[in-house]
């Protein structure tokens, strides 16, 4: 099992104090010699999740938010990773893919082939017309990032790379920099409807099974397997293969109880207005408890065939420290 984390930037991040001076802080001008605390904190945080044995970040991006910029912040951490892959979010339809092909060839050289792209299939009007983007709809929103994708594959892959599709055409495009490693990076997403699905088996290499609706731990289980199986047969049916991910939220404790009591109170204690639609649905994967419990249930997703758990954590050193002792390292 792969185990990741997100970047503790704002909107992928409750539960930390750090996070909520970091939105009070944003909208004013730093001292003097003083660098923006946010990217202090996720320092700290990603360089212990590097060394106490994580294999990825996530740098989600919200362009209309307090977020550092995902790309800005992953070049500025990257290259001082010894382990973790840099997965960036990217969200077509508000970049070129020109531009992103470029950018993530540069990223991975610096990081010694350990990046890839997070596919976000858009849909926050405002944001996007704010940043010069255009949300679309239905198919046309995955036919976009279908294209996006091809042009990106295009330009890793070929000296020069003609395309004409609906929403992108390109005239003999070059890209002078290449990605470090012969394979290109890896594509992951997230999606819940039938033409997400079927974007996610048909383009990308890894999918974000869709967390469970039910809080009871068996019926849970079943929901996610009957993901997976479902998407098993979409790739199957165009000759490809997917690998699967789960974003659980972990939290460890002295007994179930505890641990449940503390990760709601942690959650609830600095943003309570996101903690329900941010956090409370990752609770309901089962990797809240005591470590023997929660090293089970992770058992349990390997054998259903997911390979990588992106954890949702309370963001501290300590946590980080815990959570490597008692269920990376055993």
């Amino acid at each position: 099992m792969q185990y990741g984390i997100y970047a503790p930037i704002p909107m992928a991040t409750v539960g930390s104090a750090e996070t909520v001076r970091a939105v009070a802080e944003s909208n004013h001008p730093l001292a003097d010699g003083r660098r923006d605390a946010q990217f202090d904190f996720c320092e700290d945080i990603l360089l212990t999740a590097d060394r106490v044995g994580f294999e990825l970040v996530l740098f989600a991006e919200r362009h209309l938010g307090h977020d550092l910029s995902a790309w800005v912040l992953a070049s500025a951490l990257g290259s001082r990773f010894h382990h973790l892959r840099s997965l960036v979010a990217v969200h077509p339809g508000m970049w070129d893919p020109v531009m992103i092909a470029k950018l993530a060839a540069s990223l991975d050289r610096i990081c010694l082939g350990r990046m890839a792209i997070n596919i976000v299939n858009g849909w926050f009007d405002r944001e996007f017309e704010m940043f010069g983007g255009k949300v679309l709809r239905g198919d046309d929103r995955y036919q976009r990032s279908t294209e996006f994708i091809q042009i990106l594959h295009g330009l890793w892959t070929n000296e020069s790379f003609s395309y004409e599709g609906r929403f992108y055409k390109l005239d003999q495009g070059q890209l002078l920099l290449k990605p470090a490693t012969q394979r290109p990076p890896d594509l992951f997403s997230v999606s819940t409807s039938d033409q997400g699905k079927d974007f996610v088996a048909s383009n990308c290499e890894w999918w974000f099974v869709e967390l469970p609706k039910s809080d009871q731990p068996d019926e849970a289980l079943r929901e996610i397997e009957a993901s997976i199986a479902d998407m098993r047969v979409r790739a199957s049916r165009v000759g490809r293969n997917v690998r699967f991910a789960l974003n659980p939220f972990l939290a460890l404790g002295s007994n179930d109880a505890n641990a449940y009591d503390e990760a709601l109170k942690s959650i609830y204690r600095f943003d309570p207005d996101r903690a329900e639609i941010r956090m409370v649905p990752a609770t309901r994967a089962g990797c809240i408890g005591a470590p023997t419990k929660v090293r089970g249930q992770v058992a349990r997703f390997a054998n259903m065939g997911i390979e990588l758990l992106l954890l949702k954590v309370i963001p501290t050193v300590q946590n980080l420290e815990l959570i490597s002792m008692e269920i990376i390292k055993r």
